[in-house]
């Protein structure tokens, strides 16, 4: 009998997962929402509200700490505590392409998974990125997963045949207390590696070249490129490449060109959806660490309504300070977000949104943001978890648009000229 911790997204994946092969579970929630249990009774399973069972593993959601009561005082009763990543790899034959990094994950992870099927693969992405790992890794030919230091933090025997590390910055420091500890959760990735499997890594960052070289897989380097963007798109090329290589097949150049030109990109990474006048509105809901939210407010037409604050992640505010001369005013939302502009200084003028409800805070920032504004840019980059207040950065995003356009905002459409 399984357990399987926390709902929500990965754990009815999970559920999902472990009805298809007839396994028996149970569940069990910290904060239950009545529409999950619902689904996780219609699925045919019972909760474990007392966590009475006896359970040789518990699948753990991703957002629930190692370090919770609960999970160590079910590992000290000799239970092993798993993953979304682990379960798949160890209930599932279709091969992984694991991919991980501070920065840029999402992106590859697309990337990879278009370029293979551009090569006539059937290849789909998950894991962190919808849909769960688990949802997809029966339906494709090879599946390639974004996975976050919290998933890889609870891996043991998984091995994907293709590992992808991207780079070994700061982040997350909330929940692993250290830079120590969060890069050995990322570098959980390699662990398992063997010379039949390919490691792709970035050889401009000294963390990642180490951890690479020595590991007993091939090994396929790469180095970055000018933007973000040109970086990750050379780490999925090589991931393609490297994954073909180990079934025997060369890369096809003229269907990788024609790939190469219709390369997606990740939702909610600066896009512009509306405008009022002369004002756009900017969603940036998935820029939660320092590069991406720097790079936002150097590209968003200033002068800038900055929406801050969500549950600080350890975030290093010294590389923004430069910046906020774009800034017109910073808009403080969620449990942090007042703190954070704080620790900011720079002279901006500040306002804090105190409503408890993110929806209502992001209706007052926009309108707070329109009546200082007659031109310029409101953006979302919030450099923090969302998960004090909404479900998570897509449910952050949606609530932005849905604020913007409730108070007269109106479709962006690109100018062809």
């Amino acid at each position: 009998m399984i357990l399987v911790y926390g709902l929500g997204r990965s754990g009815l994946g999970v559920l999902r997962f472990l009805k298809k092969r007839g396994l028996p579970a149970r569940f069990y929630d910290d904060w239950p929402k009545e529409i999950e249990v619902q689904e996780a009774l219609r699925l045919g399973f019972t909760p474990d509200w007392n966590l009475e069972g006896d359970y040789p593993e518990v699948v753990a959601a991703p957002g629930v700490p190692l370090s919770h009561p609960n999970l160590e005082a079910l590992k000290a009763r000799g239970t092993l505590i798993l993953g979304e990543a682990e379960l798949a790899y160890r209930l599932s034959s279709t091969p992984i392409i694991g991919i991980t990094g501070t920065a840029g994950k999402t992106s590859t992870t697309l990337f990879t998974a278009h370029l293979l099927r551009g090569q006539g693969l059937k290849a789909l992405e998950g894991g962190n990125v919808d849909p769960p790992l688990v949802s997809v890794v029966d339906e494709a030919e090879v599946v390639v997963a974004e996975l976050s230091s919290f998933q890889l933090e609870r891996i043991h025997v998984f091995r994907p045949r293709v590992a992808v590390l991207l780079n070994l910055g700061v982040d997350h420091l909330d929940r692993h207390g250290s830079v120590e500890a969060y890069h050995q959760a990322k570098l959980n990735l390699l662990k398992n590696l063997t010379p039949e499997d390919a490691l792709v890594y970035n050889e401009g960052d000294p963390k990642v070249r180490r951890a690479a070289l020595a590991s007993p897989a091939r090994l396929y380097p790469f180095t970055p490129g000018n933007s973000p963007r040109e970086t990750n798109q050379r780490a999925a090329l090589e991931a393609t490449r490297a994954y073909l290589e180990l079934l025997g097949r060369p890369l096809n150049t003229d269907l990788l060109e024609e790939s190469l030109k219709t390369l997606p990109s990740p939702p909610h990474r600066f896009q512009i959806f509306a405008r009022k006048g002369e004002v756009v509105f900017i969603d940036d809901s998935i820029a939660t660490r320092t590069p991406s939210v720097a790079a936002a407010l150097e590209a968003a037409p200033a002068p800038i309504a900055w929406i801050l604050g969500g549950e600080d992640k350890g975030a290093d505010l010294e590389p923004l300070r430069p910046l906020l001369s774009r800034v017109r005013v910073v808009l403080a939302i969620g449990r942090d977000g007042p703190k954070m502009a704080e620790a900011l200084g720079g002279g901006v003028e500040v306002v804090v949104l105190p409503q408890a409800d993110g929806r209502a805070a992001l209706r007052q920032a926009v309108a707070e943001a329109l009546k200082r504004l007659e031109r310029g840019s409101v953006l979302l980059a919030p450099l923090a978890a969302s998960f004090d207040q909404f479900r998570d950065y897509r449910d952050r995003a949606q609530a932005f648009r849905e604020a913007v356009y409730a108070l007269g905002g109106e479709p962006w459409i690109p100018s062809s000229s």
